[in-house]
């Protein structure tokens, strides 16, 4: 049995819960989130707290078990204080720049790379190489900033390239000169 999944989610006082069947709505000072979980999953509140509780002893139910109540607790999180990420952009005429909900990316290709902000998202960006992004969906905050470094990542030789704020990029040696 997960022991994560039988710690209860302790709700903040400021944070409004409602579960209707599998379905569960939190709304805090930042948003409003809301999921539904699986039908072997059973989902109480009293309270301030919430428990998950599995329905049958299936493998699937199992294995739901711990990552609903994850989901409950980053969307509790997610909703009073939100998630952010930061980037780092680095190289010779390497910038970012939003227009409208649109952040616009100079990497070093022939054009320039578009990428549309989701709905929920915010976006700013500092200076040009500062990036950061915002959210109360951890998923999709994660989800932005992996897809904003994956146009260039980092590569080892110059240290050229998107990289996370606090990301080790190890560095290789240029070749050798006889």
């Amino acid at each position: 049995m997960s022991r994560l999944g039988k710690q209860p989610v302790i709700i903040p006082a400021n944070v409004d819960v409602s579960v209707i069947s599998q379905t569960i709505t939190i709304k805090g000072s930042k948003g409003e989130c809301s999921y539904t979980a699986p039908e072997c999953i059973s989902i109480q509140h009293i309270d301030s707290q919430i428990t998950v509780s599995r329905v049958n002893e299936t493998k699937f139910s199992k294995a739901m078990f711990g990552t609903v109540r994850s989901l409950i607790s980053n969307m509790v999180i997610g909703v009073t204080e939100g998630y952010k990420k930061d980037l780092i952009i680095e190289g010779v005429g390497y910038k970012a720049q939003i227009k409208g909900q649109q952040i616009v990316l100079s990497l070093g290709f022939s054009h320039d790379v578009v990428y549309q902000i989701p709905e929920g998202i915010k976006v700013d960006v500092q200076g040009g190489t500062n990036v950061s992004v915002e959210g109360i969906d951890k998923q999709l905050v994660g989800q932005v900033a992996a897809s904003i470094r994956d146009y260039s990542p980092v590569e080892p030789y110059k240290g050229k390239g998107v990289r996370y704020a606090g990301e080790h990029v190890r560095r290789k040696e240029g070749k050798a000169v006889a």
